[in-house]
């Protein structure tokens, strides 16, 4: 990986790593309220068997993390911590923000004491509307950081350039149906209350 940023990888190479990188996401989970409780039901659950998306749900210390999920209201107290703990983890990082209250506040905005948004604190790549999100809202905001780091270009992501995503990359994804769960969850527009990935240079570090 040393390299990564002074040559030019051949593409079948750099897909081969990336595909690596994307199913081998170990997660490191900052539950701040009640969105943790549909985070843990996701990870936890037999259910849904994040393991079977390549997600290792077990990571002892951010410095052993590649994806950080922020679920729950982020207050004013709470925002030092939580960029620490994202400056501990090594890179290339992820970032998930997960329910309303972690996207902008949610209804609690107009509160003195929280954050308007873990974008404020630290770049955002998914954000994932709800209040709380169901799990399978989760699952489908993993798939779409999967899908960018399968397209990622190497070398941009370790000189630490803007990076573009696709209009493409959030269209026609379908979350996999767990082992005894049913149906999928289509991706649509934001709006709508689903994923959505963002270009990691638009968001405030």
């Amino acid at each position: 990986m040393a390299l990564v940023d002074k040559v030019k990888l051949p593409k079948p190479l750099s897909w081969l790593l990336n595909f690596g990188r994307a199913r081998s996401l170990w997660v490191y989970q900052w539950g701040l309220a009640c969105c943790a409780i549909e985070m843990g039901a996701a990870f936890g659950s037999p259910r849904y068997d994040v393991m079977r998306l390549g997600v290792i749900p077990f990571p002892a210390s951010p410095r052993q993390a590649d994806l950080v999920v922020i679920s729950g209201t982020v207050t004013d107290k709470m925002a030092p911590v939580i960029r620490r703990l994202y400056e501990q983890m090594p890179e290339p990082k992820y970032v998930i923000s997960m329910g309303s209250c972690a996207n902008c506040g949610g209804p609690y905005w107009d509160s003195y004491s929280v954050t308007k948004g873990v974008d404020q604190v630290i770049p955002v790549d998914v954000y994932v509307p709800g209040c709380p999100p169901r799990p399978e809202a989760l699952l489908e905001g993993i798939v779409l950081l999967q899908e960018r780091i399968q397209r990622e270009d190497m070398q941009e992501r370790w000189r630490g350039e803007p990076i573009v995503v696709p209009t493409s990359a959030a269209s026609s994804t379908r979350v996999p149906a767990a082992p005894g769960a049913s149906g999928t969850a289509p991706t649509s527009a934001p709006a709508t209350g689903t994923a959505s990935a963002v270009p990691a240079g638009s968001a405030q570090a």
